[in-house]
């Protein structure tokens, strides 16, 4: 029997403090613990005020945790520099934000950042991830900013891959697209996530976009993972009073 794969990324005790405007210690997050592996997509859900998108940004260390650790490829996070950790731990933000230019400038302008040579129209690795992605490779030459909501998220996804990346963080990328739209990007994500072998956290309040991505899933409210483990079975049978609250749907008034 062979032993479990290692986790790429562990949260162990993670807790986040903030100063509010009595100036008392109110607590964000508390005592998070959760591991993300490699070709699998990790999903929280919860409900908005919950600490989703603190947590994705306290991975990546956008900012700084008050307790607790971070594990890359069993290392402290905080051992990184902060450019090398983002390099290993790409964000996907919330709204698709494209630079002027052509697509192929868009996908080269990580590269550029970086002090790297950027990759040229023709090279395989590019071209395959904009297959992965749903962006026909003819479009290279097409200004980005002539595409649609969900044509830029495409465009955000292959650029925050090009230059292979270990973990992909994803802050509510669907919020500011239709649900064809949502099925489209799901279907993009997870086959990248296989493919490249990435390990994904994915964090969001759309229940429809967690039920058909998402390998392992866990629940946070009020700064606590209330319910993990694989996704199907944690959707399937909550356990918990505020899960079970969280995925009924809401009753409709009569007139």
């Amino acid at each position: 029997m062979s032993s479990p794969a290692a986790a790429v990324l562990r949260i162990e005790g993670l807790g986040k403090n903030r100063v509010d405007e009595q100036g008392s210690q109110v607590a964000v997050l508390r005592d998070v613990e959760l591991s993300l592996f490699a070709g699998r997509i990790t999903v929280v859900i919860g409900p908005s005020g919950g600490g989703k998108s603190t947590l994705i940004r306290l991975l990546n260390r956008l900012e700084e945790a008050s307790k607790g650790r971070v594990l890359l490829d069993g290392q402290d996070i905080r051992r990184y520099d902060p450019l090398q950790l983002r390099r290993q731990v790409a964000l996907l933000a919330q709204k698709p934000f494209v630079f002027s230019g052509t697509v192929l400038e868009n996908l080269q302008r990580p590269f550029q950042f970086q002090g790297r040579i950027p990759p040229p129209g023709n090279d395989p690795q590019l071209r395959e991830l904009m297959e992965l992605c749903q962006l026909p490779v003819s479009w290279l030459q097409r200004d980005a900013g002539s595409l649609s909501v969900g044509q830029q998220q495409r465009l955000c996804l292959v650029r925050s891959l090009a230059t292979g990346p270990e973990v992909l963080l994803l802050d509510e990328p669907t919020s500011a697209l239709d649900r064809p739209t949502v099925d489209g990007l799901a279907v993009s994500l997870r086959a990248v996530c296989r493919k490249r072998q990435l390990a994904v956290l994915l964090v969001t309040h759309d229940l429809h976009l967690a039920e058909i991505i998402a390998d392992d899933l866990a629940y946070l409210e009020d700064g606590r993972i209330l319910e993990q483990g694989n996704a199907a079975e944690v959707l399937g049978r909550p356990r918990t009073p505020a899960l079970q609250r969280f995925l009924t749907p809401p009753t409709r008034e009569r007139n």
